[in-house]
């Protein structure tokens, strides 16, 4: 693994540091309210890089979303990367790609995604989608929406199309429920298009929390170098050196995770546990950096006009946004536990005598067929491990129960 950025990647970063340290200032966002920052986002376009996400992959969107969370600045960058740009540009038809780019580069379009699927959304004969998702992030700034059906089959639909009911978010995100009755759509992509889309935005997002828990960590160190109490500086104060020190550890090890499930994603190599390790992290350690923050701040941490206060509320509106810790967890817990009951198979295969080699293939091929609704997308026809449990289970109950019937003939 070698995450060291590329020429492109590394330029791409500097140069969206310098805008976004430029014109996401704390005026600035105040004046944005939940809304996007028109201005920055203009600039943004117009320096190329948005465009520039097809050329530097998901780890160079990576670096440059860990500089707009250090500043919180306000726009749709991350959804319109990850749900437009990176969505389209791989699953999309020729002309598809064709006809939406363009705009997607220059910013004249701006993509989001009703992500997670909850299954509230079906989809007619006719490519029609009907169902109320739940909040969407920067829908009410968007020209487009990635929609997942309850099939999980995506579909792009123009917002002008549908039906949209603002909502108030813990980050201001300019957010709506989106409402669908008979909305024309347009398919994108197949089979496994979602879990790559739902795998890139986790990493996105992960990047993002990196920023936002760097961001809020710097402020913090630049208030107590400063701030005295019993004339020295609360710096010098071993509690505050060990709280930034974990804050910083924490930070760190966000950031390694997202790259290392970024570097995977683009390389093509597998990387469903190392999206949902970096998820997890950005969740559970994004949520102890931002409160850690502001309580270095002391009570001017409380104060809802303080930059600091942003960090807080961005870093917890990412914790819960595309499953919250325990949820990832939980994902990952199975992703892991049907690797090893993969491992474990390949291994009795490999050890098979060979005169049962073609008997104990045919036997695991039609074992798998009838259970390949629960496989994992993108891995069919493999009973899950839960499942295998609950099956030795059961049959450990009804051998107990013909014992205890054998018993009672006897007597």
């Amino acid at each position: 693994m070698d995450f060291t950025p590329t020429e492109e990647q590394t330029a791409a970063r500097d140069l969206a540091a310098r805008v976004f340290g430029d014109l996401s200032t704390p005026e600035r966002l105040a004046a944005a309210g939940s809304g996007t920052d028109a201005e920055l986002w203009k600039a943004l376009c117009a320096a190329g890089l948005t465009s520039a996400v097809e050329d530097v992959g998901l780890l160079g969107l990576v670096l440059l979303l860990e500089e707009q969370g250090r500043t919180t600045a306000q726009v749709p960058f991350a959804v319109s990367c990850v749900y437009g740009l990176l969505a389209v540009g791989r699953h999309g038809t020729r002309e598809q790609r064709a006809r939406l780019l363009p705009a997607l580069r220059d910013g004249s379009a701006v993509a989001t995604g009703a992500f997670p699927d909850r299954g509230a959304v079906r989809a007619g004969a006719d490519g029609r989608l009907t169902g109320t998702t739940g909040w969407v992030p920067w829908l009410r700034d968007a020209t487009h929406v990635l929609v997942p059906d309850a099939d999980r089959s995506l579909w792009l639909v123009r917002v002008a199309d549908a039906g949209t009911v603002p909502v108030v978010t813990t980050a201001p995100w300019a957010a709506a429920e989106l409402r669908l009755e008979a909305t024309p759509a347009e398919r994108l992509g197949s089979v496994g298009a979602y879990a790559d889309v739902l795998a890139a935005a986790r990493v996105a997002y992960a990047g993002l929390q990196a920023g936002v828990c760097a961001g809020s960590l710097a402020r913090a160190v630049a208030h107590t170098s400063v701030r005295e109490q019993f004339g020295r500086p609360l710096s010098t104060r071993q509690a505050v050196q060990l709280r930034a020190a974990d804050a910083h550890m924490d930070t760190e090890v966000i950031r390694v995770t997202a790259y290392e499930a970024a570097w995977r994603f683009d390389e093509g190599l597998p990387c469903a546990s190392h999206v949902l390790t970096a998820g997890w992290w950005a969740s559970e350690a994004g949520r102890r950096v931002v409160h850690t923050g502001q309580h270095l701040h002391g009570g001017i941490g409380a104060d809802l006009d303080h930059p600091v206060h942003r960090h807080f509320l961005w870093g917890r509106q990412i914790d819960a946004h595309l499953g919250c810790g325990a949820r990832l967890l939980d994902e990952l817990g199975a992703v892991l536990a049907d690797e090893e009951h993969e491992e474990h198979e390949e291994h009795e295969e490999h050890d098979e005598p060979a005169g049962h080699a073609g008997h104990a293939g045919h036997a695991g091929h039609a074992g798998h067929a009838g259970h390949a609704g629960h496989s994992e997308p993108g891995r069919p026809g493999r009973q899950s491990v839960h499942e295998e449990r609950r099956g030795r289970e059961e049959q450990g109950e009804q051998e107990e129960q013909g014992e205890h019937e054998e018993q009672e003939e006897t007597a």
